[in-house]
This record gives structure tokens, sequence and C-alpha cells, in this order.
């Protein structure tokens, strides 16, 4: 009896062990970065640049932009190598409660919501490799793809942290050979379109409104590089490794975006990839003819599905980090030694992605997939926002802790991001207001007021343990 309460015991005092390598590091980042935006949102941000260079420009800035972000990261990734990342910056850094509500965020809003939007995006394209319905009864079917997806990927992280890790470096060097395919056949082809400029077709007087919009989707799809701060205790070498990964896998991803949309570009010139709803199979049919089609359909599952799996990965590790802090949520901060997982908090946010995905899915009708990133975005950027400023605070407030890297640039880099990402929040709540029904945006405010009250109840419960 007393072996097993010991072993009980053990299970419970668990903690992560550094199993990730720099490959596996890497992968986690491009693996979530690189999902179905690349496919889906290319013909928006072409339609709305003014010419090729403004295209490339774009998409530069946005991987300087995530640069940026990536070295601010870096810099408290290294000197607080725990589980929980953002959880952990923004508790230290303004307190108890915001790191409470920014966890909160993340297992209500913007985790449910982006491994939603990913799987979403894998639905639809196994759909059509494999169609069980079309039209308005395409719903249910797609809202049952995305489903087991989430139930499946979720199962292996829950098997062990290789499992995991495994899934996910295959899936990431899968995708990105396709898309490396791709960039060379549309390099080696040429459509009937030249690469000329023009002038995006709503311009709405002024090409830089335009570009103003490209840049949301473009920031969109470069989301998710700093999901590698979550995993932080579990990398090897952590201050050498959480570096590399995270500026190899931005400037990585950074180099794959330029170069695809340089290839679309020259097979199909700028204003073709504008009309086009997926240029990618656009590029491969010059090359391969009518299963050009069902090729993309692949890589964009398999695409999608390494995002929903590196989030799947990381996420669960937010809430292991918080449970271990706050009493009432003890049960996700409990690591399952033998598998290497924090097993409650995996099985917990694939419950409520679950049971988001399908509401949005079932009440949101063909705007399903497009509600959920309302329902995400202004969350995601607001609490970006303040890690930055959380780097600034936390040099003046713990200036003891060793830093092996330092943020170069600094105020000026920290800040520069900060007001990045409070201007994106801006605007993707502004977009979501001009194009959408307010309903998702309803969603995401009440979640985060019942957050409000669950981190004061929190706090008070602390306080009375405490005394």
């Amino acid at each position: 009896m007393r072996e097993h309460d010991s072993k009980r015991e053990c299970t419970r005092c668990a903690v992560p062990r550094r199993e990730l390598t720099l490959y596996d590091s890497v992968c986690i980042i491009v693996g979530i970065i690189i999902g179905a935006g690349i496919y889906r949102t290319t013909p928006d941000i072409a339609a709305n640049a003014p010419s090729v260079a403004a295209l490339v420009a774009v998409w530069l800035v946005g991987g300087a932009f995530s640069l940026i972000g990536a070295v601010c990261y870096a810099e408290l990734a290294t000197a607080y190598p725990n589980e929980g990342g953002d959880y952990v910056y923004l508790t230290r850094a303004l307190g108890r409660p915001v790191g409470f509500l920014f966890a909160w965020c993340q297992l209500w809003i913007v985790r449910p919501g982006s491994i939603g939007v990913m799987a979403y995006a894998f639905a639809d394209f196994a759909n059509r490799i494999w169609p069980q319905a079309k039209g308005e009864d395409a719903g249910a079917v797609l809202v049952a793809y995305a489903v087991a997806a989430i139930v499946v990927l979720t199962a292996v992280n829950v098997l062990g942290v290789r499992e995991g890790k495994w899934t996910q470096n295959i899936l990431t060097t899968a995708k990105v050979l396709g898309l490396m395919a791709i960039v060379g056949i549309g390099f080696a082809c040429t459509g009937s379109s030249t690469a000329s400029p023009r002038i995006a077709t709503e311009t709405h007087g002024s090409p830089f409104g335009s570009l103003g919009l490209a840049m949301i989707f473009v920031l969109f799809t470069y989301g998710g590089w700093n999901e590698m701060a979550f995993v932080a205790a579990e990398v090897r070498e952590p201050d050498k490794n959480i570096l590399r990964s995270l500026l190899l896998g931005t400037v990585a991803v950074t180099g794959v975006y330029v170069l695809v949309n340089l290839a679309f570009v020259h097979a199909l010139g700028l204003a073709a990839v504008g009309r086009a709803k997926v240029p990618a199979a656009d590029v491969l049919e010059l090359a391969i003819g009518p299963w050009a089609g069902q090729v993309i359909c692949l890589l964009i599952c398999i695409s999608a599905l390494s995002a929903v799996n590196g989030q799947i990965f990381t996420g669960s590790r937010i809430y292991y980090a918080m449970g271990a802090e706050h009493r009432l949520y003890a049960c996700l901060g409990r690591w399952n030694a033998r598998r290497g997982t924090p097993v409650a908090s995996l099985l917990i946010q694939g419950t409520i992605t679950v049971a988001l995905t399908v509401w949005f899915g079932l009440a949101g009708g063909e705007k399903g997939f497009e509600k959920m990133i309302v329902f995400t975005t202004p969350g995601f950027w607001l609490f970006l926002a303040l890690v930055g400023a959380s780097l600034i605070v936390l040099r003046q407030k713990e200036p003891a802790i060793a830093r092996t890297y330092r943020v170069p640039g600094y105020p000026f880099t920290p800040v520069l991001f900060s007001l990045g990402s409070a201007c994106m929040a801006y605007f993707g709540l502004a977009y979501a207001i001009k194009h959408h029904t307010p309903e998702a945006l309803w969603s995401s405010i009440v979640v985060l007021l019942t957050g409000t009250v669950a981190a004061i109840v929190d706090a008070a419960t602390s306080r009375r343990a405490r005394e």
C-alpha cells in the first residue's frame, strides 16, 4: 500500500523533462505558423497589394515584426525557462490576476479558436478529397471532420511527449517539402499572365488603406511563432536552443512565405493570384494538370493537422502552469510522469475545443470559420502587447535574474512590439465590427468578463488560504 501511495505521490509531483531537441523546437514553431493560412489568405493579400514589390514588402514586414517579437520572447524564455510562457511572464510582471486572466482567455477563447480554425481548414479540404456532403448539407460533415482531427491529435499527445513531438516533426517536414515543391514548379512554369505591377482592386482611394488590410491577413498567417515559450521547460540546453529555435523558425517561415508568393506571381501573375481561390492549385495545374486540386487539398490537410497538433501540444502547458499555482485549478497542474505530459490539461483543453468547434460550426453556418477568427483575434493581440510590456517591467522588477540573452535595441524593441500588437488588436476589432455579425465578439467579451470574476474569486481564495 505504501509503495502504491508513494508512486501516486511521485506522479503528482512529477515535473516536465527536457526532451525537445533544437529540431523538435523548430518543427513546433514552423508547424504552428505554417497552417492553412498561406493557402487561404494569399489571394486576399495579393488583391490588396498595388505591385509585386508591395506584395513582397508586406510579407517581409510581417516577418520583421514577428522577428522583433521573437527576440523579445527569447530574452523572457531564457531568463524564465518554465512551462507556461506568457502566463509566467505576465504573472511575475503584472500580478497573479493578470496571469490568471491570460490562461483563462487561452483556455476558453484563443486556444479553442486557433485550433478550431485550423481544424475547419482540415475539414474543408478533407471533404474535397473524400466528399461526404455538399452545399448546405456539408456543415455537419465539416464539423465531424474537424472534431475527429481534434480528438485524434489530443489522444496522440495524451499518449506521451515522444508521440506528440514525432507527429509534429513528420507533419511539419512533409508540409515544408510540399511547399518547396510548389516553389520549384512555380519558378519552372510560366502561365499566360505576366507579373506586372497593378493597382489593387479595392484601394478605397489610397493603396495604403489596402496595404493595411493586407497586413492583417499577413500577421494572421504569421501567428504562432511565440508558442515555443510555452514549452520552455522541456527544451534541451534552453540557454542556447530557445533563442536558436525562435530565430531559425521565424526566419525560415519568412523565407518560405516570400518564396511561395514569388513563385505564385512568376507562374500566374499578380492579378491572377489576387483572383484565384487557391493559387497553389493553379500553379500545380500548369505542371500536373487536373490532379493539382487533389494534391493541394492533401497538402493543406497536412499543414492544418500540423498546426492543430502543435497548438494542442503547447497550449496544454499553459493550463499546467496555471494549475500548479492556483488551488482552485490544481487538477490542471499535474504532470503525468509515465507519459511525460499534462494529461488533465490536454483532456480539458480538448473537451472545450470540441464543444466550441461544434457550436461555431453548427450555429455559425458558412461563416463559422470566420467567426472563430473574430472570436480569437482581439484577446490574442491584447495579451501579446502586455507580454512586450512585461519584458520592460521585469528588467526593472527583477534585475538580479540572470539573462543569458538581452534583446537588442532595448527599450525601443519591446515598446515597438507592444505598440504593434496593440494596433493589431484594434484593427482586428474594427475589422470584425465592420465585416461580421457581433455574436463572436460578444461571446469573447462575456468569456473575458467571466474570467475577470474568476480571477477575483481565485485571489480571494488564495488570500484566505494564506491567512
